[in-house]
């Protein structure tokens, strides 16, 4: 009997889930599933200031988080995964869409506030972050705000699985598994192994499987470059444990 067991290789800089996979984004993580998080973030946001009310988002991915901020901002959209960029496009259709590194995009104006939500993840080198907070501040109209959302710390990091998954309208299903841990607690990154179940509307279905690798900062690097940056923050934790990270761009 051959061997069900499968040895994952090891992280690659473009993870299929946003590339091979990104067609699938709908039933990982729909819009549906981000409406309580946008209504937590828009008192940091604080749309009501300025008659402008322009955001960019860098590293906006399938747009479910979009979806909701729409409303009170107009939104332009950067994401360096073209096939993620896609499926934005076919959920916030009146949003500007660009195709775009959060550590080197320069789009050559201002906006309201910038927004970098949990893609900042992917910046596993202390360079990519401090790099990727320059460019928010470099997006960021003076007295605007730039808002900053790891999914952790190295001060709140804690090892743990999820799982979760949706049906299509279309007979399309998907069904996923993360498994979070530290490997190595010296040094500044973490691991998240993903499984995904996927059902084509024919009944077919297929197993893919991935490690994805993030950067594992202390709260005081991030405090750290922004206000190297010029946009000294505060932070809050938010419901779900996060620190958010809110500075204001100083003057020039």
């Amino acid at each position: 009997m051959a061997s069900l067991r499968t040895v994952l290789p090891p992280p690659v800089e473009e993870p299929q889930l946003y590339t091979d996979l990104a067609g699938w984004w709908p039933l990982f993580s729909p819009p549906e599933e981000y409406g309580e998080e946008a209504e937590d973030l828009l008192p940091m946001l604080h749309p009501e200031e300025g008659p402008a009310r322009t955001m960019l988002e860098l590293g906006s991915g399938g747009g479910s988080l979009a979806f909701h901020l729409k409303k009170h901002f107009t939104l332009t959209l950067t994401d360096r995964s073209a096939e993620m960029v896609a499926v934005s496009r076919k959920v916030n259709p009146e949003c500007e869409h660009r195709v775009g590194d959060m550590r080197s995009l320069r789009l050559g104006r201002t906006f309201d506030r910038v927004m970098v939500h949990d893609a900042i993840m992917y910046a596993v080198e202390r360079e990519d972050a401090r790099a990727t907070v320059h460019t928010a501040a470099a997006h960021c109209r003076p007295g605007g705000r730039v808002v900053l959302l790891p999914d952790c710390v190295r001060e709140t990091f804690e090892p743990l699985t999820e799982s979760g998954g949706h049906d299509g309208p279309d007979g399309r299903g998907m069904r996923y598994l993360m498994w979070t841990w530290d490997p190595d607690p010296d040094d500044e990154t973490f691991e998240t192994a993903f499984a995904y179940l996927l059902r084509e509307a024919d009944g077919t279905v297929s197993m893919s499987q991935e490690r994805h690798r993030f950067g594992l900062f202390r709260r005081d690097d991030w405090l750290a470059w922004m206000q190297e940056a010029g946009c000294p923050a505060t932070t809050r934790r938010d419901p779900w444990n996060r620190e958010v990270f809110i500075g204001v761009r100083e003057q020039d």
